[in-house]
């Protein structure tokens, strides 16, 4: 019953955001009550999960649908699992070919959509698709096509230096974990991708100095009523929004020192945080569009440290597989 109730809550937030095309704004059910800390702030400690098959953008038939069916689903999921199946029952490597990545052993990308059933996780603008610039797109392919001339031109992920904010909160294909602790003055949390950590201060009243410019910015953070609200600018300008596959078009997508992000944290249940990252950078976009989730608790999920750099020959070989291409190039 709490389980129909959350949903049919969400699934109102949503369509009348789709609606009238505004900010998404979050609540929780009416019964539920959110419980305390010590200090009497809304609590939002744990570990919480977000792995999940829903898309970033919603597909092109999808148009026009903020959610799925029961129906749709399960089938969904079914057809996920057996192409999963028939991919790692398949894997074939031929010389000068793509010597593929992990199997499905090795992933933890989720096997189910959304609880909320939504089709996609940018909910505004309504079409469910990031209102990419072109200039921007034209920048992405560009450094995905001299990867191998230069590290830099390789993701921020690939390169073990972070996944940035709100890309740091956005699933991947494994290592979808989220600890979040609370004191009276921090809220902290410790990402199990790339082992970042995030202090955000809850009495800071301004950014820092405009001339600081951070890979995850600088965050600002106050309640609203139970929710949490994290304001985050002082970007630099070599990060990005999305890192990983699971990002689709805004993988590779730039940043500038415009960048702003506003996060919301609200808990709407027991076992569920809805999550949304409203995100402005008008160089790289024609209008503000926002991401939301739910995000779901799980104390018995176990959390290990994610050392990137040790083992990590992919970008040292994709330099050298690229002098190796020059020098056939000149016989």
């Amino acid at each position: 019953m709490q389980e129909q109730t959350l949903k049919a809550t969400l699934t109102g937030i949503f369509t009348l955001a789709a609606t009238i095309g505004t900010s998404l704004i979050l609540g929780q059910s009416q019964d539920y009550i959110v419980p305390r800390t010590a200090d009497g702030q809304p609590d939002l400690q744990g570990l919480w999960t977000n792995d999940t098959i829903t898309p970033m953008e919603r597909p092109a038939s999808l148009q026009g649908r903020a959610f799925l069916t029961e129906d749709e689903i399960a089938a969904m999921e079914q057809n996920l699992e057996e192409r999963r199946t028939f991919a790692d029952d398949n894997i074939e490597v031929t010389a000068g070919g793509n010597v593929g990545g992990y199997n499905q052993v090795w992933l933890d990308s989720g096997d189910t959509v959304l609880s909320t059933g939504q089709t996609s996780l940018i909910v505004d603008p309504p079409n469910g698709r990031a209102p990419l610039r072109e200039s921007a797109a034209a920048v992405r392919d560009y450094y995905f096509a001299h990867v191998e001339d230069d590290y830099i031109y390789n993701t921020v992920w690939d390169r073990c230096l972070t996944r940035g904010v709100p890309g740091s909160m956005l699933p991947a294909g494994y290592n979808n974990a989220y600890r979040f602790i609370q004191t009276s003055d921090t809220f902290t949390i410790v990402h199990e991708m790339i082992h970042d950590v995030r202090v955000i201060h809850l009495n800071k009243d301004e950014h820092i100095d405009d001339k600081v410019k951070l890979y995850m910015g600088d965050s600002v953070a106050k309640w609203e009523g139970d929710t949490l609200v994290v304001e985050t600018m002082n970007y630099n300008d070599k990060g990005m929004i999305a890192s990983s596959s699971a990002g689709a078009r805004l993988k590779g997508v730039p940043v500038t020192e415009n960048l702003h992000v506003v996060e919301r944290f609200s808990r709407v249940s027991d076992d569920t945080i809805m999550w949304s990252a409203t995100i402005t950078d008008p160089e790289i976009y024609t209008q503000p569009f926002t991401i939301s989730m739910p995000l779901t608790r799980d104390d018995e999920y176990v959390m290990y440290e994610y050392a990137c750099h040790e083992g990590n020959y992919a970008i040292p070989n994709i330099l050298s597989a690229g002098r190796e291409r020059e020098q056939q190039a000149r016989r």
